[in-house]
């Protein structure tokens, strides 16, 4: 059984282990072995993020994307591990070009499917699925509060990280969705 409080606990508790991103992982691991009862404790009913615990060490995001749902490259300046439960996540790796970026390869994830990402990373998401995908990020660090970058335009230009711009590409996610 899949128990949100559980979780979060126990996440929190991994923060004190040698290795937090490891310990987080094997959590996260064990929750995506049953997507189903995931599903059911975070119904991914609509696009949404969703702050489950936030703190300076560390944040736990339901994360519903829209079925076809792209969200631009952006990086987090923290660990990230994440566990897709519905649909699918593709990311986009990208690297510094210059002033732009160059892509560097990608990464798809479908239910089940978890993994790490350093606090280098700079990707862009897709759901390339008809289907909302519901995810949980786990973060190393504050994912709210902490100076972060979004590259937008062709060629990419980076600017300052833009959470209510974020939040608000989300709610319109779901008006495109709702008229579809």
């Amino acid at each position: 059984m899949f128990e949100t409080d559980t979780f979060v606990g126990q996440c929190v508790d991994a923060m004190g282990e040698s290795e937090p991103r490891l310990a987080i992982k094997a959590i996260l691991d064990r929750a995506m072995a049953d997507c189903e009862l995931v599903a059911r404790a975070l119904p991914p009913t609509r696009a949404e993020i969703v702050r489950l615990h936030v703190s300076p060490e560390l944040t736990i995001l339901k994360a519903v994307w829209a079925p076809g749902m792209r969200f631009g490259p952006h990086n987090h300046r923290m660990w990230a591990a994440i566990g897709v439960y519905t649909g699918g996540e593709d990311s986009s790796f990208f690297r510094r070009s210059g002033d732009t970026l160059t892509g560097s390869g990608g990464k798809s994830m479908r239910p089940g499917d978890v993994t790490l990402l350093g606090d280098d990373v700079i990707h862009a998401v897709t759901n390339p699925t008809g289907e909302f995908a519901g995810a949980i990020h786990i973060y190393g660090g504050d994912f709210f509060t902490m100076e972060r970058s979004e590259w937008r335009g062709q060629p990419y230009r980076e600017q300052a990280y833009d959470v209510d711009h974020v939040l608000k590409y989300f709610e319109d996610a779901n008006r495109t969705s709702a008229a579809c």
